[in-house]
């Protein structure tokens, strides 16, 4: 036989596009179309239902950037077209096909009942099947004028990103709103060649199968009448049909589908466009539902709901109806999909507490994974946490993405730092928007890592990102190729029921310990700094508020402030979702973000200082919100430093204690006795001498401040590669190195400096008495663009490993890169400190809100080893917010010689937890206090189902066992372990009023108490 293959192919895609395709909609007629342009931000229906609308003709530019108009569209059915499916078809003028960053809308009726949305790839709203023929068509439609800001593949800035610079000029021309009958015949019969001709393309070219599909398309082309489409549809899908009826070989794949509709809570649209969003992409979800009885539908993040339930009732009680009818699957058990590195430990267990807690109350479901398909890697504490909160399974994909290495695994167990391992699948696909083309059903079966261990995988259908969700186009190809010769089979169901069946046929999956490390998108660790400063403090200042209120509300009978406290939780949450906290949002996002955490911060010190307040007046006290005693300096009202002591959790007076020993300032050294700190004339520390252990810290100058070219090969806001540290120049004139504090208390030096495209720095150098850490605290006035600024700590010490802090515990990295992997690590996060140590001695940095860095060692001429720690404080990316981290920050790292781990945990919370000085007459003890070595509270509050129980979160820091003892400053009466929910396990053992608490490496220990 001779190859025709070329020929067929040819053939085939020719009849399928520009014949078979356009016959999908066999007549039409247009809608009347006026036009109303609401003002400034979008509007309730209400308003834009009494408003007044002009006539608008097809083919008129229309919406400006960010804006709203709403179109009322009036038409009738032909009455001959009685008995056919008619359909209204709206086109905006839709720039490709993602539906996600431009032009939607939602249809409504005229009395507000939201009908479905529109976008590229989603044009029609059903208006009855079969049509009675004369029926009236009156719509409202709602459509954003949202820009595209992926435009040019982000190879280009755009002032779009922001409403108060993208200015006014209409972004899309009106294409067309018709009437139309869609030809059902034919539509079956493009989806029918669609699915052949594209499992045809991917089979090899010797494949039998391949050439079968071939000549069946071939044989089928010559039935269709071109000059009648329609009336022989029938007879081609008829000629089709043996080729679309053989069954899936016995081994073959199978691949569990779930509908999906991955909307980013905010990212290349503000916040209030999210809320839309769900709205419109939640319509054509229950839609789809209504069609297709064996559609299921998952979907994450209760925030998402939420706005549904307030904004949009209508569309709420649809989706209650699709849960109830086992058709939405409520996933994820998460107030938003989080970043997997930079929340912190608390956060990510209240992520898990408020989602979670949402789907039981709303759905009566308690979901039972993670979802994250998202996010930027994933931290190590993951497993336990998510255990803790009732999860077993967990499901990512983003690891696909790795820049250098392919990750070994797509079906797993992971384990996590404590020990506890949870089942993980990443779907081998490679993408949580998967529509079932052939090129995706070939990519799955062909990058499974499990072949002969498993059979089976997971693939979220649906278009995402900006939400749209899944199609009846995307149904019906799965409905095709649920058993068909050539292909793996598709089967529609549940999550859990995949995960179920996953683990029973692989329960012994391998294991993989430790962090899912991301290869890509490191920049996340450092872009947008103020949003990152905004959301640390915000975290620290919740914790501050909580164990103040729990405090007054015992000892004082104030009133506790559940409502509040949650409110704005669920604000810090919403902004740890994974393009906002990782700094990769347009510039509307950030600038709104900094103002929620300046509007956060401003409440959350109103509530302390009344939760204070409430223990009376009369007094100055000091207050430590600390997991441990602490002697230091603080300063009064008046700025006067006073050294106190103050016990973990609890207050003392303000009163004067005497120093181990004061600290003298000559010239430019700083001496307290414990360390001594010389400041060299280009401002860099030229010593840093550990007095108690008689050793030199620094292998080379300290606090170098390098700045680097920093331009990725994609990605901007995302991505640093390795290139960056190929050009820099370091940063060694200064205008000026002053004393300016030259106390027994304390010492400061002032080193200025500015550069580039006139920035500047100004750094304070402070060391305090009775204390070895060393206080960089700095002010950046900004103004480079593809830069980034680090500052470097060589120290002389042979570290294998750092240890960075991560949530509720931390993670050890080698500082070698004897492989890829380690190699690939050359950008790293982590949260309140970094450790480095050898045998017998350590040095740790410390910060109040950086997250990325790097670590590297060199080996010196002498023998000895510098290994070198570089924060990463600033970037400059400028896409897609060409003015990222412009203009001003102010934040502080220090230097800890001769720290132990426990010295690294205690001084993370100390520089994150600055003592807080107030008006207060009462004394009462901590509320709780922890005794044992490595046992650390993390958190104290109130009991969330206000019964007055105390709910207190410890954990173990330093990576050993722990035993010890909580105490109470109230009678305690019985005590509890719970779950994160604060739901219990068992009874906690109580020993002379106390809990006994006994923990392995980095466990997580929530326990209630019930007062006396």
């Amino acid at each position: 036989m001779h190859d025709e293959s070329r020929r067929i192919e040819e053939r085939v895609q020719r009849l399928h596009d520009q014949r078979i395709k356009t016959a999908v909609y066999a007549a039409t007629v247009p809608f009347e179309v006026e036009a109303w342009q609401a003002p400034g931000e979008p509007v309730p229906f209400e308003e834009a239902a009494a408003a007044s609308y002009e006539p608008f003709a097809m083919g008129t530019p229309w919406g400006p950037p960010w804006g709203t108009t709403w179109f009322r569209m009036r038409g009738q059915v032909p009455a001959e077209w009685a008995g056919k499916r008619v359909e209204a078809v709206i086109d905006l003028g839709f720039v490709g096909d993602w539906p996600g960053n431009q032009a939607e809308a939602l249809v409504h009726l005229t009395d507000g009942t939201p009908l479905k949305a529109v976008n590229p790839l989603n044009q029609y709203v059903a208006i009855a099947n079969p049509a009675l023929g004369g029926e009236t068509v009156d719509y409202l439609v709602e459509a954003a004028s949202n820009p595209d800001i992926l435009a040019d593949n982000f190879s280009r800035t755009t002032p779009l990103g922001d409403k108060l610079t993208a200015g006014d000029k209409p972004l899309y021309t009106f294409r067309a709103a018709d009437i139309a009958i869609l030809d059902e015949e034919v539509w079956h019969l493009d989806l029918d060649v669609q699915v052949l001709r594209e499992l045809m393309l991917e089979l090899g070219e010797h494949d039998p199968r391949r050439h079968e599909i071939a000549h069946a398309l071939d044989r089928a082309m010559d039935l269709l009448d071109l000059d009648d489409v329609s009336g022989s549809a029938a007879t081609v899908r008829e000629a089709l049909k043996p080729a679309l009826s053989k069954p899936a070989h016995a081994s073959a794949h199978t691949i569990s589908g779930v509908g999906h509709a991955h909307i980013d809570s905010a990212w290349l649209w503000p916040i209030r466009e999210t809320k839309r969003k769900t709205s419109r992409t939640f319509s054509n979800v229950t839609s789809l539902a209504d069609e297709y009885d064996d559609f299921i539908f998952a979907c994450s993040q209760a925030q998402q709901y939420e706005w549904v339930r307030d904004n949009y009732p209508k569309v709420w009680a649809r989706i209650q109806e699709s849960v109830k009818n086992g058709q939405w699957a409520p996933v994820g058990g998460m107030w938003v999909e989080a970043d997997g590195n930079l929340p912190g430990g608390e956060a990510v267990a209240r992520q898990f507490i408020h989602g979670k807690r949402f789907f039981i109350e709303h759905f009566g479901i308690e979901t039972k994974g993670v979802w994250l398909p998202d996010s930027f890697g994933y931290n190590a504490a993951y497993p336990q946490l998510a255990k803790l909160a009732g999860n077993e399974w967990f499901l990512t994909q983003k690891i696909s993405w790795n820049q250098t290495n392919k990750f070994p695994h797509h079906t797993f167990w992971w384990e996590g730092i404590d020990g506890t391992r949870i089942f993980t699948h990443f779907p081998p696909v490679d993408t949580y928007n998967a529509r079932f083309s052939g090129e995706e059903m070939s990519r799955a079966v062909r990058n499974y890592s499990e072949k002969g261990g498993a059979s089976r995988s997971l693939a979220p259908f649906g278009w995402g990102d900006g939400g749209g969700g899944p199609t009846r186009e995307i149904m019906e190809r799965a409905r095709r190729l649920a058993d068909l010769e050539g292909s793996a089979k598709v089967v529609v169901e549940h999550p859990d029921e995949f995960f179920a069946k996953a683990r029973e046929e692989y329960p012994d999956a391998p294991v993989w310990v430790g962090e899912l490390y991301l290869e890509l998108h490191r920049a996340t660790y450092t872009s947008q700094a103020r949003t990152k400063q905004g959301n640390r403090r915000s975290e620290h200042l919740l914790r501050e508020a909580e164990l103040w209120a729990t405090t007054a509300a015992l000892h004082a009978g104030y009133a506790y402030p559940h409502e509040k406290l949650d409110r704005l939780w669920k604000t810090v949450l919403l902004h740890q979702f994974h393009d906002i906290l990782p700094g990769s949002s347009i510039a509307w996002v950030h600038r709104e973000a900094e103002a929620e955490y300046a509007r956060v911060a401003q409440e959350l010190h109103a509530l302390t200082a009344e939760a204070v307040a409430a223990l009376g007046a009369g007094g100055t006290r000091v207050f430590n919100a600390g997991p441990y005693d602490r002697a230091e300096v603080v300063r009064t009202a008046d700025g006067t430093p006073v050294y106190v002591e103050v016990p973990a959790s609890g207050s003392a007076p303000l009163a004067d204690t005497a120093p181990p020993q004061p600290v003298t300032t000559d010239g430019r050294v700083l001496d307290n006795g414990l360390v001594r700190v010389e400041v060299a004339e280009d401002g860099t520390l030229s010593s840093v001498r550990d007095l108690r252990a008689g050793r030199e810290v620094l292998a080379e100058p300290g606090n170098l401040l390098r700045l680097h070219t920093d331009l990725p090969n994609y990605w901007d806001a995302w991505d640093i590669d390795k290139h960056y540290k190929n050009r820099y120049t370091d940063l060694l004139d200064v205008s000026s190195v002053t004393v300016v504090e030259q106390d027994p208390l304390i010492g400061a030096i002032r080193v200025e400096r500015s550069f580039g495209k006139g920035s500047t720095i100004t750094q304070t150098i402070t060391v305090r008495a009775g204390s070895p850490r060393i206080d960089i605290e700095t002010d950046i006035d900004w103004h480079e663009t593809e830069k980034i600024l680090k500052a470097a700590f060589p120290v002389d010490i042979r570290a294998p490993h750092s240890s960075a802090e991560i949530q509720f515990g931390h993670i050890q990295r080698p500082t070698h890169t004897n492989t890829t992997w380690e190699s690939a690590r050359f950008e790293v996060s982590g949260h309140r400190w970094v450790h480095l140590g050898e045998p017998g001695y350590g040095v740790a940095v410390i910060n109040d809100s950086t997250y990325g860095h790097d670590v590297s060692r060199t080996v010196r001429e002498d023998g000895g080893t510098t290994t070198t720690v570089r924060l990463s404080l600033v970037r400059a990316p400028r896409i897609p917010d060409p003015e990222a981290d412009q203009g001003r920050h102010r934040f502080t790292y220090a230097l800890l010689p001769g720290a132990t781990i426990e010295d690294a945990v205690a001084e993370g919370y100390s520089l994150n937890l600055p003592l807080r000085v107030a008006d207060a007459a009462g004394a009462p003890g901590p509320v709780v206090s922890a005794e044992g070595e490595g046992v650390t509270v993390e958190a104290v509050k109130l009991a969330d189902d206000a019964s007055g129980d105390v709910v207190v979160r410890l954990y173990e820091s330093r990576g050993g066992r722990a035993t010890g003892t909580l105490r109470t400053g109230f009678p305690l009466a019985g005590a509890q372990i719970t779950d994160l929910l604060e739901r219990p396990l068992q009874d906690a053992e109580i020993t002379d009023g106390a809990v006994a608490v006994s923990l392995r490496p980095f466990q997580i220990l929530t326990l209630r108490l019930r007062r006396g």
